[in-house]
């Protein structure tokens, strides 16, 4: 298996990494904590997670898991902060005072000393980029924070990060983790080019489209009842369109035609586009996860690829799946 380096550090990581967002909502913790084991076992060695996932189940779940197993250095551990985690006006956001609270709740609840990678859920606009950055620095120099990054971020703003780094010595972001998928690839228009010019890894989330890639909605309105948009509703549901589930269903069938899965196909779409290191996969089920596993060892072919190019042109869009971020202006027609 071909392991990737993030950005412009020396680690290298699996071609997928095992995303977290459904454990304790809904996944039961028991599966959860099989999927960590399963994961590990196939070679996948980057979990990501939040503060904000199940209210913070998710972290006390990987921690557990990995304090039982003992195999807390066969993985890097991702988490992030940003969100509300509490009703006061400073917990949230991008402040050195939530970030060095938020860094602290986190590695209890992971029960560990340090966090390989902590990213920035979202961007702030609200304060000046160097008290997010000097923070940021400060955890790396007290050993519980090796690397850091950003998610579903401007490109701007993340140029406007790595000069104020360069500028006054902080430490840089190494990676992005924005939505990438067949149905809205508006990252390859500057967030691509930019983390490639200045070696940034990028992870992204959602390949599989909520699982319209998967063929899994037969239209807009009557959703499965375990489906995430039917579960969580709001901006989840937001992003099941008429135009994504026609796109799904060329997909699907493009899929079956090369004898390959629909879900196995837009995972490795997402995995074999130039710039990316690794998509997060967020299996439900262990059974899921399983079915993904092989496209690690799996190549895009560049036939296949401009079949794919054909149901939606690099760089637009006919989904939106950066709904979750204000500051994306364009809208989906």
């Amino acid at each position: 298996m071909e392991y990737r380096l993030l950005g412009r550090t020396g680690v290298r990581i699996a071609p997928l990494c095992l995303g977290s967002d459904n454990f304790a909502n809904p996944t039961p913790e028991a599966e959860s904590i099989a999927m960590i084991e399963r994961a590990m076992d196939a070679g996948i060695n980057l979990i990501d997670t939040s503060n904000s996932y199940a209210k913070g189940e998710s972290e006390r779940i990987i921690g557990r898991a990995l304090a039982a197993s003992g195999r807390r250095d066969q993985v890097l551990i991702a988490t992030k902060a940003h969100y509300p985690v509490g009703p006061g006006p400073n917990d949230r956001g991008n402040s050195r005072l939530h970030l060095m609270k938020a860094c602290e709740d986190s590695l209890r609840r992971l029960q560990v000393d340090h966090i390989d990678l902590y990213q920035l859920h979202r961007p702030s606009f609200e304060l000046p980029i160097d008290e997010t950055m000097q923070a940021l620095t400060d955890l790396v120099r007290q050993g519980k924070v090796r690397y850091v990054g950003c998610s579903t971020t401007p490109a701007w703003k993340a140029m406007e990060a790595i000069m104020v780094s360069e500028l006054k010595g902080y430490v840089r972001f190494v990676s992005e983790q924005p939505p990438y998928n067949l149905l809205d690839r508006r990252i390859e228009n500057e967030m691509v080019p930019l983390c490639r010019e200045y070696q940034m890894g990028i992870l992204p989330w959602s390949p599989l489209a909520m699982g319209i890639l998967a063929g899994r909605y037969a239209d807009a309105v009557d959703m499965p009842a375990e489906s995430r948009a039917s579960l969580r509703g709001g901006i989840y549901a937001e992003r099941v369109t008429a135009r994504g589930i026609e796109v799904g269903r060329r997909f699907v069938l493009l899929a079956r035609e090369r004898g390959i899965s629909p879900a196995q196909l837009a995972v490795l779409w997402v995995k074999d586009q130039p710039g990316i290191t690794a998509p997060l996969i967020g299996p439900r089920t262990l059974e899921q996860l399983e079915h993904f596993l092989p496209v690690m060892e799996m190549q895009l072919d560049d036939q296949l690829n401009a079949a794919c190019d054909a149901l939606v042109p690099p760089g637009s869009a006919v989904a939106n799946f950066h709904n979750s971020a204000p500051w994306m202006k364009m809208q989906i027609l």
